[in-house]
């Protein structure tokens, strides 16, 4: 039986946007567009069951931002034109229906392209090969390709790709929020890490340039926007290197969460393996500790193994406000009712994810 501190059963404003309860649905990518990158009716009764489950957010699995470079897979939903994002209406107004909030994550795959229908080359902040091999449940196979490094002109075309989609999330398919994504990699992420950016312009070098990219996004897309909720995701670890850690370490986090925080933003979504334990191995605080410590501003949400009581109530008292949560959720679409009432949870059946990841039928019926 699962209790947990009430407080997180309770409603909670995120920068303006008025949530039912402080638990959300992290994001997830499933694969299960067209080859075009249209939603399509079974994606918006999957994500329905959430909001019909009782959870205050939904956040979207990562949506690529333009026909250039951003697609990171095949079959990854797109919001790069208006009938893009026109399609997205069906799972936006599935979400509102029960009284849910929905925020779209904005994303840019980078060098962690393995499936992009616009061009045939990955760009990056450097030309280094990615570690590790391609994720095979999302289509993938064998190692990564170099990618080119990005000039003057890629970089401005990513941002405003990231401003337009946003623009187009907001006005046409009527998303709550947006949740720029900026870790696990990705490009925002490349630009951030140390050993993937080898740059010697002012996007590279120490940790303050390095997270520069990021900034310029945020400032693109609340320019485009206006005063809507909008977060970044960060992390530590990459889909291709789960075991990374910020080379400056507190100095990496001071530098990162400070200068987000003096970026206006509505949230910051902290997303670790096991977002309780500490951040460095030297330290004793999780990186939602020093994300509430260098962030004092703005509202967090907390991501990474927090399925349990225990876990949960630990980022809470390091400073989260929202729980984010992911396999959990997919193994029950109904979890804050089940917390409600202190029912069983039901273990995640790991088949949902394989062999391709994208959604399957059996979860059509969960809820």
């Amino acid at each position: 039986m699962m209790t947990l501190d009430s407080q997180i059963l309770t409603p909670y404003d995120i920068a303006g946007c008025s949530l039912k309860n402080r638990l959300a649905v992290a994001p997830m990518t499933r694969v299960s567009a067209t080859e075009t990158g249209h939603v399509i009716q079974e994606m918006a009764r999957y994500y329905e069951r959430f909001a019909k489950g009782g959870f205050g957010l939904v956040i979207t699995e990562g949506i690529y931002t333009d026909q250039k470079h951003s697609q990171g897979y095949p079959f990854q939903p797109g919001i790069t034109d208006a009938q893009q994002a026109q399609a997205w209406r069906a799972v936006t107004d599935s979400i509102h229906a029960h009284q849910g909030s929905v925020f779209a994550q904005i994303m840019h795959a980078g060098a962690l392209s393995q499936g992009n229908r616009f061009v045939d080359v990955p760009a990056a902040p450097s030309a280094l090969r990615p570690k590790g091999e391609q994720m095979k449940f999302y289509y993938g196979e064998g190692r990564y390709p170099v990618p080119r490094a990005m000039t003057e002109e890629d970089i401005a075309d990513a941002i405003e790709g990231f401003a337009q989609a946003a623009t187009l999330a907001i006005e046409f398919a009527n998303f709550d929020g947006i949740e720029i994504h900026g870790a696990n990699g990705y490009l925002l992420d490349q630009f951030l890490t140390d050993y993937t950016n080898q740059r010697n312009d002012r996007w590279g070098g120490s940790v303050q340039a390095r997270i520069s990219l990021t900034l310029e996004v945020v400032k693109a897309v609340r320019k485009a926007v206006g005063m809507v909720p909008l977060g970044v995701r960060i992390s530590q670890s990459k889909v291709n290197d789960y075991e990374h850690k910020w080379a400056e370490g507190e100095h990496a986090a001071e530098v990162i969460f400070g200068s987000l925080n003096d970026a206006g933003l509505g949230f910051i979504h902290v997303t670790e393996f096991e977002a309780w334990k500490p951040a460095f191995p030297a330290g004793r605080n999780s990186l939602v500790a020093l994300a509430r410590h260098y962030a004092p501003q703005v509202a967090l949400i907390a991501n990474g193994g927090l399925h349990t009581p225990e876990h949960a109530s630990s980022v809470m008292k390091d400073g989260a406000d929202i729980i984010a949560i992911g396999k959990a959720a997919l193994a029950n679409p109904d979890l804050p009712q089940r917390l409600a009432s202190k029912e069983m949870l039901d273990e995640f059946d790991p088949s949902i994810l394989g062999p391709i990841a994208n959604i399957k039928s059996s979860e059509l019926t969960l809820a």
